[in-house]
């Protein structure tokens, strides 16, 4: 473990126990791992490139450095079944490193989605927990079917999450995105500019966006006169976005098997870019999602 990941989580086990875990209360046994530890293994997991729980704890119970760190390390069943109950958690996090950087105050936000492959074979899709959930969708950038579910991230201009969900490939973009702008309406703010797709067009959607307070950015189509042009330069940031989350924190190979497994996973992976980008803005590194420090 590199002296950068450690003291990267040092400073996140601060911030989650005073702003994040809520104070405990009542009686009961008092949980040797506690929820800020478990939430910093979380993000050291993906930082070391670990998306098997089983490999992972191994490593944590071999390493003395992650040891000494984590005296009270569970075993894998008791690893899993403490993360997929803190979601919750997770997810609060996330909002709460976003809230702690500069970039929270941009004007400028991107959305854009992504595929989350869930399974390989015929077999796996009839026989998944999935199924309900996932289903066949259409990848343009690699030009392949895949078969899964798809990940809706609103982010900052440095990668930093501010709303994020998972859906079914075959539901409409405007319509995931307008529930996920729904849901979160309360992070909005009045003339927030959201950059998206071109696939985002139309007269609705726009209206819905403008009821929310929000200014829709996006590049002309081809059948219409000329507005932003193709907006290429500034869609490059989602798109180098998307590819950190899959090159470096292995998206595509999160391992989930259930909602709750596949959803866990997939927060965990936006959790550790968030810690990442929210570290580099307090060190001030100038690149802001590098995870190269962090020996990743």
């Amino acid at each position: 473990m590199t002296k950068d990941l450690n003291t990267l989580l040092t400073a996140l086990y601060v911030l989650v126990d005073d702003h994040v875990v809520p104070p405990r209360a009542g009686r009961g046994h008092r949980p040797d791992l506690t929820d800020s530890e478990l939430i910093c293994l979380a993000v050291a997991q993906m930082m070391l490139g670990y998306h098997n729980e089983r490999r992972w704890v191994r490593h944590v119970h071999a390493i003395s450095d992650l040891l000494d760190m984590f005296p009270d390390m569970l075993g894998q069943s008791g690893y899993h079944r403490r993360l997929k109950a803190a979601q919750p958690l997770l997810c609060k996090t996330i909002l709460t490193l976003a809230a702690c950087c500069p970039s929270w105050f941009d004007d400028l936000w991107i959305t854009d989605a992504t595929p989350v492959p869930c399974g390989m074979s015929r077999e796996t899709v009839k026989r998944s927990d999935l199924a309900g959930h996932a289903s066949y969708g259409y990848c343009a950038s690699h030009s392949r079917w895949y078969w899964g579910l798809k990940l809706y991230l609103v982010c900052a201009g440095d990668g930093m999450p501010i709303m994020w969900c998972l859906a079914n490939p075959k539901i409409g973009e405007r319509e995931v995105l307008a529930a996920l702008l729904d849901n979160n309406h309360h992070l909005n703010r009045e003339g927030q500019i959201l950059l998206v797709d071109k696939g985002f067009s139309g007269k609705p959607f726009k209206k819905l966006t403008e009821s929310k307070q929000l200014r829709l950015l996006r590049p002309d189509r081809k059948d219409e006169t000329y507005r932003n042009g193709n907006l290429g330069g500034v869609r490059q940031w989602i798109e180098s976005v998307n590819q950190t989350l899959k090159g470096q924190l292995d998206l595509e190979r999160h391992g989930g098997r259930t909602p709750h497994g596949v959803f866990t996973r997939v927060a965990q992976r936006l959790l550790a870019m968030a810690a990442a980008i929210w570290h580099n803005w307090t060190t001030d590194v100038t690149s802001k999602r590098s995870l190269t420090a962090y020996d990743h």
